[in-house]
């Protein structure tokens, strides 16, 4: 019977690898250009009615926008990734939602344009409080070792 006599070290963990910052950059980026997407499909498609009168493309729309950044938030554990979709869901909404010279509009100033516009804002918000994050609070982490 063979008894190692040395005590057991773990390995150190110096911190991540060089491609997994690199990766999860991407993935933010990724889901930076899906809220892109997101926005400027959305900004063209609310205007859905049913019966002429009930914004159904609009109330739709809020539905997407509180269920993808949700998901991305609670699939990436962090809810930057929440942010990055919603921030690139603004972006392209209200440029769309501006006056153009030439007097078009793609969210034009009706119902289905103000639930698009306020109902996705408050979704996306929502999204983002509510989304769960595993990871600490960047303020409150200590990165500084005292040997």
């Amino acid at each position: 019977m063979m008894v190692n006599a040395a005590p057991e070290t773990a390995e150190h963990d110096d911190g991540p690898s060089g491609a997994e910052p690199a990766v999860t950059g991407a993935a933010y980026g990724v889901l930076f250009m899906l809220g892109l997407v997101v926005g400027v499909v959305g900004a063209f498609e609310h205007e859905w009615y049913l019966f002429g009168t009930l914004p159904v493309g609009g109330v739709l729309a809020v539905l997407v926008l509180f269920a993808v950044p949700y998901a991305m938030g609670r699939l990436m554990g962090t809810r930057l990734a929440a942010m990055a979709v919603a921030v690139g869901w603004v972006i392209p909404s209200m440029i769309l939602a501006g006056p153009r010279p030439e007097g078009d509009l793609a969210i034009a100033a009706t119902l289905g344009g103000y639930i698009y516009l306020y109902g996705g804002l408050v979704a996306v918000a929502l999204a983002v409080v509510l989304a769960p994050s595993t990871g600490g609070s960047w303020l409150l982490r200590q990165n500084v070792r005292i040997r």
